[in-house]
C-alpha cells in the first residue's frame, strides 16, 4: 500500500502537467500560426438552412477582440461590419428565423464567426479583422440552395449525377459521409448531402481550398468568362434505408420501481409522454411549420405522427407536386393548409433517438362580428372607397369625351 501512493501521487502530477500543457497549447494558438503577409481566402461551402462557424485562426498576440466584415465581392465600397465592435456578440439560436438578415443571425464567440441558417445571400467574403481596417484572415463562403435540389433514392436504383466535363473546366459532386441512421429498432433513413464543385488550372489564385486547381462552384474563385457552374449543377442528397438497433435503457433502481408499482395500485396513472412533448393549437386552413429541438441541417432528422412513420422516401419536399405535408432539406416538417385529420402528435428523431413530440390540436375559428375599428373593415372601405372614386372619374371622363365629340361635329355638318 506503502509503494502505491508515491506511484499515484506521480500519476496525478503528470496528468497536472498534461493538463496545463493543454490549456497552454491552447491558448497559444496564435503563437504557433503567423498571419499570411498577403491576404488569401479559404473556400467553404454550406447547403442553405445551415449554420456555420468560421475561425478566426491567426491574429497579433495584442489583439483582444476582433471584428468580422462581410463583402460580396473583393474591393466592394459596400462593407457590412458584424461586430458590436467589443466582439463580443452572442445570439441566441432559439430565435433565428430563415430568411432575416445576416446582422440578425450571426455571433461572435472566442474571435469565431457563427452564422445561424444560412441564406444563399451570405454567399460572399468574410473578413477578420480590427477596428482600423486591418485584416488578418478571409473567407470565401459559398451558400449552394436547395431549391431545385437533385434527388436519388438508391433503394429504387436511382443514382447520382455524373460528372460534367467542359473544355475549360469540369463540375462534379463533393458528397459529405452518410448520416447516421434517422431511427433505431425501426427501419430508417440515411442522408448523403453533395455540394457542387469545379476543377480548372484558371481558378483564382488569391482563393485556397482543400485541393489544389478545385473549389465550389460559387466561388469567388470560378473565372467570369466561365458559364455560371451554379446553373450547369446543383446539390444533390442520396437516401437509402437502413437499419439500426437501440441503445440499451437504464433500467430503473429496484426502490423506484416499487415506489412506481405502489403508485399504480393506489389509482390509476396518468398520462404520461415517452418524450418531452409541447401542446399547440393550430386554426384550421392556416399553414404550420414544425421543427426538432436541437436539430441542424446535416443532423439525422426523422418524423413519426403518431404510429406512422413519415418517410423521406414519400414526404420529402418535391417528391410530389401536390404534397401539403412533407419535410424540406432543413429537416423541419410542413403542413399547409391545416385539416382536422392532421390533428395527432408528432414525433421527432435525432441522431436516432426520439427526443420530442408536438401535440397538435386543429381547431375552427371563432367568427366575431366586424366593428369599424377593425383594421380589416377599414382597408375594406378604403377599397371600395378608391374603386368608387375611380369607376366615377372613368365615367366622368367617357363623358367629356362623348360631349366634346358632338360640340366638334355639330358645326361640320351645318
Amino acid at each position: 500500500m506503502a509503494m502505491r501512493l508515491p506511484a499515484a501521487a506521480v500519476l496525478l502530477c503528470l496528468v497536472d502537467v498534461l493538463h496545463a500543457f493543454a490549456i497552454e497549447e491552447k491558448g497559444d494558438v496564435f503563437k504557433r500560426m503567423a498571419c499570411p503577409a498577403f491576404l488569401m481566402f479559404d473556400n467553404a461551402a454550406y447547403l442553405a438552412d445551415m449554420t456555420f462557424e468560421l475561425p478566426c485562426n491567426c491574429k497579433p498576440e495584442e489583439v483582444s477582440s476582433v471584428i468580422w466584415y462581410f463583402q460580396k465581392n473583393v474591393g466592394s465600397r459596400k462593407t457590412t461590419v458584424l461586430t458590436d465592435f467589443a466582439g463580443t456578440v452572442v445570439v441566441d439560436s432559439g430565435h433565428i428565423h430563415a430568411g432575416s438578415d445576416v446582422l440578425k443571425r450571426f455571433s461572435i464567440r472566442m474571435f469565431s464567426l457563427i452564422v445561424f441558417r444560412a441564406q444563399v445571400t451570405d454567399s460572399g467574403h468574410y473578413l477578420c479583422g480590427t477596428k482600423k481596417g486591418e485584416f488578418f484572415y478571409g473567407y470565401d463562403v459559398d451558400v449552394q440552395p436547395t431549391k431545385h435540389i437533385t434527388v436519388a433514392f438508391v433503394d429504387r436504383g436511382q443514382h447520382v449525377q455524373d460528372d460534367y466535363t467542359e473544355k475549360l473546366f469540369s463540375l462534379f459532386t463533393a458528397f459529405w459521409d452518410w448520416t447516421r441512421c434517422d431511427r433505431c429498432g425501426v427501419r430508417g433513413e440515411q442522408r448523403r448531402i453533395g455540394l457542387c464543385y469545379v476543377q480548372s488550372a484558371q481558378l483564382h489564385p488569391r482563393y485556397r481550398a482543400a485541393m489544389p486547381n478545385v473549389t465550389s462552384c460559387g466561388s469567388r474563385a470560378v473565372p467570369a468568362h466561365f458559364q455560371h457552374p451554379g446553373h450547369l449543377r446543383r446539390p444533390e442528397v442520396a437516401i437509402r434505408s437502413c437499419l439500426t438497433p437501440c441503445p440499451k435503457e437504464e433500467v430503473p433502481e429496484e426502490g423506484v420501481q416499487a415506489i412506481s408499482n405502489v403508485i399504480s395500485k393506489l389509482g390509476e396513472k396518468p398520462w404520461l409522454p415517452r418524450v418531452p412533448t409541447q401542446f399547440h393549437k393550430q386554426p384550421v386552413g392556416s399553414g404550420l411549420i414544425i421543427a426538432c429541438p436541437g436539430a441542424r441541417p446535416e443532423h439525422a432528422v426523422a418524423w413519426d405522427k403518431d404510429s406512422v412513420r413519415l418517410y423521406r422516401s414519400r414526404y420529402l419536399v418535391g417528391v410530389n407536386k401536390s404534397m401539403r405535408v412533407f419535410i424540406d432539406h432543413g429537416n423541419h416538417l410542413h403542413i399547409q393548409w391545416v385539416q382536422v385529420s392532421d390533428g395527432g402528435t408528432y414525433f421527432c428523431w435525432r441522431e436516432g433517438k426520439m427526443v420530442a413530440g408536438f401535440r397538435l390540436s386543429v381547431m375552427y375559428q371563432h367568427r366575431h362580428r366586424r366593428t369599424f375599428n377593425d383594421p380589416e373593415t377599414i382597408y375594406a372601405a378604403k377599397a371600395i372607397g378608391m374603386s368608387y372614386v375611380l369607376i366615377s372619374i372613368v365615367f366622368i371622363v367617357i363623358h367629356v369625351c362623348r360631349c366634346c365629340r358632338r360640340v366638334f361635329r355639330c358645326p361640320a355638318r351645318t
